[in-house]
């Protein structure tokens, strides 16, 4: 018989392992000593030492599962339990005891885990569904439908919830998102329409425009083009492949009606130039005849002048008050020394103007002659108020006398 601590073979060849409840029978050796029966069921001890130890790093280091590291334990266990071995199988038995502690630690972390996550998601989910339900009322048309796309990447990679919450987030969600399409398609079409009927008003207002481009009635003209592109900036935008061509059609009719009229008058420009250049001449001649000396020679002179004057055409417009202001100053210079020559030459204006200045003298001296009898009778506020009619005859009397000495008297 052979034995060794933790089991022994009788001499019918039957091997025993020992265990705390005693002896169990391991199984029957006939093929050889006790010693090398031993030997095998101590290998195979040994291979349920390395089996634990490999399942117990697999718990510890990898995303193992629960019920994967039950169904191993379970399978070692069977092992460990038919006795199929020699060896400490009690302490196998304790080993797979603290590795099923540590699986069930393990399932509940990952439950309080997943619950954990499930609460995160259904949070994260809440969120996408109340951000894509304000999304749906925006008209950022372009940057919403971008921002809802990626909420449905987003959606997508979140963990899956219980079928009911899940189903009702996304029955929401998807509702936000259809009704956003909705609304964005119905703009579009609405759009589109506008669109179409800006391209219907534009294709008027090129035709017109196209039809003035010849025109040579250069003010009414430019202020029909003007007229023109307000109501073409007021009808909008048509659609972009029509927009370009009509709006090239319609620059480059104004474009040859304005080049046109820029043409003439650069001609016009250019003789008004002349022109102004004849007047100042003119103008100049004019003022020569400034001081009057002879007034019967000047007004000759003057009429020649103007003669020529009124054979030019037009000088440009901001330049015409300065050089028709020239002429009319000699003009009034003129006019200035008839009136003069005729009051100083009119005999019946000038009895006029004598008689006035002895009225008005002999007026003069009475009241000078009350003045001072007043005076003398002490009677000061008389005098004071004949004084005061004096003073104004007095100013006419010297009035008239300036127009006297202008008859040479």
């Amino acid at each position: 018989m052979s034995s060794d601590p933790w089991g022994r073979v009788d001499e019918t060849g039957t091997v025993y392992v020992r265990t705390a409840d005693g002896e169990q029978v391991v199984g029957s050796w006939q093929a050889g000593t006790p010693d090398e029966a031993l030997a095998y069921f101590e290998r195979k001890y040994e291979g349920l030492v390395v089996e634990i130890g490999l399942l117990e790093k697999r718990v510890k280091t990898t995303d193992l599962s629960a019920k994967d590291a039950q169904t191993a334990i379970d399978h070692i266990r069977e092992q460990v339990d038919a006795h199929h071995a020699v060896g400490d199988l009690n302490a196998l038995k304790v080993r797979l005891d603290k590795l099923v502690e540590t699986v069930d630690a393990r399932r509940e972390e990952r439950k309080v885990q997943r619950a954990k996550q499930s609460d995160e998601a259904r949070h994260s989910k809440e969120a996408l569904v109340v951000e894509a339900e304000e999304l749906a009322q925006s008209d950022q048309w372009r940057a919403a439908g971008e921002r809802l796309r990626a909420l449905v990447d987003t959606w997508k990679g979140l963990p899956r919830l219980d079928r009911k919450s899940d189903d009702e987030l996304w029955h929401r969600f998807s509702h936000a998102r259809s009704a956003f399409s909705k609304r964005r398609k119905a703009h579009f079409a609405s759009l589109d329409a506008q669109r179409e009927e800006a391209r219907k008003t534009k294709e008027k207002l090129v035709a017109e425009a196209e039809s003035l481009s010849g025109s040579s009635d250069w003010g009414p003209t430019a202020a029909r083009y003007r007229e023109l592109m307000a109501d073409w900036k007021a009808a909008g935008r048509a659609q972009r492949e029509h927009e370009d061509d009509l709006w090239n059609r319609f620059r480059g009719a104004q474009d040859v009606f304005f080049a046109a009229r820029s043409s003439v008058f650069a001609e016009r420009d250019a003789e008004q130039t002349e022109n102004l250049k004849l007047k100042e001449e003119l103008a100049e001649e004019a003022e020569k005849l400034v001081p009057v000396q002879d007034l019967k020679a000047s007004r000759a002179a003057f009429r020649s002048i103007n003669e020529r004057w009124e054979a030019i055409g037009h000088v440009p417009r901001d330049a015409r008050p300065k050089v028709e202001g020239r002429m009319h100053a000699v003009e009034r210079a003129l006019q200035e020394s008839e009136e003069t020559e005729w009051r100083r030459t009119n005999p019946e204006a000038r009895a006029r103007a004598e008689g006035l200045t002895g009225q008005l003298q002999a007026a003069v001296d009475k009241l000078q002659g009350q003045i001072e009898t007043a005076r003398s009778a002490g009677n000061t506020a008389k005098a004071d108020k004949l004084q005061k009619e004096l003073d104004g005859r007095q100013a006419l009397l010297d009035q008239a006398l300036k127009g006297l000495h202008e008859f040479g008297g």
